[in-house]
């Protein structure tokens, strides 16, 4: 897994060097993957996780294309026991599909695949484990606030949530 986060992010770092426009993602995303399938190693009376914050650095690869890799970030507990603690870090490579565009707002379509590690502890002890990040945004929406700020809300299903909110600024 190490080996395959490496060559996406030498990837793209390559894409990085080649083009000019680059935009920074922050977001909330409420109910995550990581609530849905289990991501906390089976066990019983696991609270929902509170979201995802997620963030992310994008690049203009092809006229209506993005790519890049982004963060993120969400924790839980057990119902009953107060000292389990569940942390959630998932590191992806997204790809953006612009379909409309106009004056006012721009539609598109986001995937993405990564790892999702779950980080879990007790007073005195500890453990991680891997499980497959995704990501699929099939109904996406932005629409610009100035030349360099952009709104954006996401509806889709994965680690970065169901329904995202957030803000992408251009660099």
């Amino acid at each position: 897994m190490k080996k395959i986060i490496c060559a996406l992010m030498m990837l793209v770092g390559a894409v990085s060097a080649m083009q000019a426009q680059t935009e920074i993602t922050a977001s909330y995303g409420a109910y995550t993957q990581m609530d849905a399938m289990d991501c906390h190693d089976g066990g019983p009376s696991v609270n929902t996780a509170w979201g995802a914050l997620n963030a992310g650095i994008n690049f203009h690869v092809a006229p209506g294309f993005w790519i890049g890799p982004s963060y993120t970030f969400s924790s839980t507990s057990r119902k009953r026991w107060d000292d389990n603690k569940f942390y959630y870090h998932a590191i992806m490579l997204n790809v953006r599909y612009n379909y409309y565009r106009n004056s006012i707002v721009t539609m598109y379509a986001k995937g993405g695949l990564g790892s999702v590690i779950t980080h879990q502890t007790w007073p005195d002890d500890s453990k991680n484990k891997a499980y497959c990040a995704f990501q699929i945004n099939p109904i996406c929406a932005q629409v610009g606030l100035s030349n360099v700020i952009t709104m954006f809300g996401e509806l889709g299903f994965g680690a970065q949530g169901l329904l995202q909110v957030g803000v992408k600024i251009a660099l």
